[in-house]
């Protein structure tokens, strides 16, 4: 598949869903609706796309886009460190601090802008400057997803040798020697541990003969608990954390792909409740996505090529395999329909859908 098209199946209605304060948060149907406003949630995660954008393409327009989804992050951030998460039109934003989860995902996009050595200097330092601020209020997050996204972003950095410069903490000229660099990993990946270190106990809390998972109940970004502890493994070089991954993963995996072998989230409307049934709608183009980044991550831990084929289903989720048949990209358009309802395809074209479709589409198609 061409970058052209690549470039027209993305970029064209991520621009469209984007003006100069950053992405809106959700459609009626594809026009943007202005009285929804923004989410710092949704301008992470659009960072991510622009990344994976400016990687491939080097345009003007990915640029753009990286800038003006930064610049969002940036001005969201509380002097205590802390992100703002929602932002009516008139740029005033409407909460004094976002959730848990909103600052997880923030360091999930921040760290991963990092990783990636085509973004300009003068982004990475910014990306730096924020993940340095936010840095304090890791250790107090309770959310499992929260310590999820965070173990991700956090993991970006320390596998990723240029991320980590001055990373943690913030450059000054007393700390910018070699050993002050080590002193810098080796704190950022006990953090790692200690995160996942609560992920794994909270496992074998809740984990019984029939019931592999975290909770009592699986809800929403279920795959970021797998995924994590994947990437906190290969990191920590600890077996019970990949062990508790891979069961824990695979557990998921019983429980979201039908009999006939296409992915089936687990429905929002309900969710599934231990020794209860999933719920059958909604299904939700997040799941889909961060599903495939979990299985890459398995992939890449366990050189076993299931998770290969589960990464390909989950992106063919959004073309048809399904448990509609249909595709939820819109051809005219270039958007990504909101979920399967009982009733059909949710017609509206949100951005955490479009983002989400991105991410899936960009590594598929270029890694």
């Amino acid at each position: 598949m061409s970058l052209q098209l690549i470039k027209t199946l993305q970029t064209d209605f991520l621009r469209r869903l984007t003006d100069d304060t950053g992405i809106f948060q959700h459609t009626k149907y594809g026009i943007p609706d202005r009285t929804k406003g923004y989410t710092t949630d949704d301008n992470a995660r659009a960072l991510i796309v622009a990344v994976l954008l400016y990687k491939n393409i080097r345009d003007k327009d990915s640029l753009d886009l990286l800038h003006t989804y930064l610049s969002f992050i940036h001005h969201a951030q509380n002097e205590d460190g802390s992100f703002k998460n929602f932002m009516d039109y008139n740029r005033v934003f409407i909460d004094d601090r976002g959730s848990e989860d909103c600052l997880g995902r923030t360091l999930w996009a921040l760290g991963f802008a990092l990783s990636e050595s085509s973004v300009p200097d003068n982004i990475q330092n910014t990306c730096r400057f924020l993940i340095n601020q936010a840095l304090p209020h890791i250790k107090k997050l309770n959310s499992p997803r929260a310590m999820a996204y965070a173990i991700v972003g956090l993991g970006f950095l320390v596998e990723t040798p240029h991320a980590l410069t001055y990373a943690f903490p913030y450059p000054t000229r007393e700390n910018e020697s070699e050993s002050s660099k080590n002193l810098q990993r080796a704190a950022i990946i006990s953090l790692i541990e200690e995160l996942a270190s609560r992920l794994h106990m909270q496992y074998d809390m809740n984990k019984d003969e029939d019931w592999h998972w975290f909770e009592d109940s699986i809800t929403y970004s279920n795959a970021m608990l797998p995924w994590a502890l994947f990437k906190a493994a290969r990191i920590t070089i600890r077996t019970d954390l990949k062990e508790t991954a891979q069961e824990s993963l695979d557990f998921l995996s019983s429980k979201t792909f039908s009999e006939q072998g296409y992915l089936k989230p687990i429905g929002s409307n309900g969710w599934l409740h231990r020794h209860g049934e999933a719920a059958l709608y909604d299904e939700q183009p997040i799941e889909a996505c961060e599903m495939l980044l979990a299985y890459q991550e398995a992939y890449e831990v366990l050189r076993d090529s299931k998770y290969l084929e589960q990464m390909n289903l989950c992106y063919e989720w959004f073309l048809g395999r399904n448990s509609l048949r249909v595709s939820l990209i819109d051809p005219q358009s270039g958007g990504c329909y909101d979920g399967i309802h009982a009733s059909g395809l949710n017609l509206n074209q949100g951005s955490e859908s479009i983002i989400s479709y991105a991410i899936a589409h960009l590594l598929i198609y270029n890694g």
